[in-house]
């Protein structure tokens, strides 16, 4: 059963591959889709228009993935954030921020074989993606290591302040922007200080790549703009009027990202912190 199942997803994986890079070229040749028009007509949020915002309930479900804690926030799916099924968050996923088929197909298909779940019958709560070292990983650069907090739905709210300081960039309305060299600057730091600080700390190249992808997101999907993110990070809501910066017409690609996944990675350098850890690991033991 288990060489039937590897072979099976080898040729999953085969087979999305080569349709993202169908995709990919597909994208480079038709026109973008217009600005008001990136979300679909008939789904929320189409012409910016986004469901009530409602924060979570105590009984709620949530994780540390703050695009699904926000859909669920707005309705888009289910509010409780449990019993949701891993083929429509695909497709709300793709209607809200504009990834492409591959990449909604892909990232569910993950997530539903994390859990031994089946992918076309099964559902899942939210926090059981907080699975650790599955998706979630530590360094992240908005919540602490699950050593610290074990529930990472809790945001680490100084992490997300400093993260927003840190934008240097500016767009052609004068809006504060996060560059992609801010995010791997602070990654750097994040992961400098964990591994010093964290006794129980492990980051592996998959999950140094899955926290390049979660702050590539805040670029890709959100133009780096630290007021929307502001909302975005702090209350996992999407800001009135907002929609994706991402106009291709089949969504963002996996080969198009991995370009700004690993232009995120490529520039992290935990080396440049080695004070900051040495500080917090002195303010650590203080504390304890």
């Amino acid at each position: 059963m288990g060489i039937f199942s590897g072979v099976s997803r080898l040729f999953f994986d085969v087979g999305i591959l080569s349709w993202d890079i169908l995709l990919t070229l597909s994208n480079l040749v038709r026109r973008n889709r217009r600005i008001g028009h990136v979300t679909p007509e008939g789904h929320p949020g189409y012409g910016g228009h986004w469901p009530e915002y409602s924060p979570p309930k105590g009984t709620d479900s949530r994780c540390s993935c703050p695009a699904l804690n926000a859909m669920a926030n707005h309705g888009i799916i289910s509010r409780s954030g449990r019993k949701i099924s891993f083929v429509e968050v695909g497709y709300h996923i793709r209607a809200t921020y504009n990834f492409s088929p591959t990449f909604c197909s892909f990232v569910p298909h993950f997530a539903a074989h994390m859990l031994k779940r089946s992918y076309s019958e099964d559902t899942f709560d939210l926090e059981e993606l907080d699975l650790h070292n599955g998706i979630e990983h530590d360094g992240s650069l908005v919540r602490l290591d699950s050593a610290f907090q074990p529930d990472q739905s809790i945001k680490h709210v100084p992490f997300i302040e400093e993260l927003l300081a840190a934008a240097t960039g500016e767009d052609k309305n004068g809006n504060a922007v996060i560059t992609t060299k801010d995010l791997s600057r602070m990654l750097g730091k994040r992961r400098a200080v964990a591994r010093a600080v964290n006794k129980e700390f492990s980051l592996s190249f998959i999950h140094k790549i899955f926290g390049s992808t979660n702050a590539a997101t805040l670029v890709t999907a959100f133009g780096g703009r630290v007021d929307h993110l502001h909302s975005f990070l702090h209350h996992e809501r999407l800001p009135e009027g907002w929609e994706s910066h991402i106009r291709q017409p089949h969504g963002l690609t996996l080969t198009t990202f991995n370009k700004t996944i690993l232009g995120v990675e490529i520039g992290v350098r935990e080396q440049d912190w080695a004070e900051a850890a040495r500080e917090a690991v002195e303010h650590h033991a203080t504390s304890t």
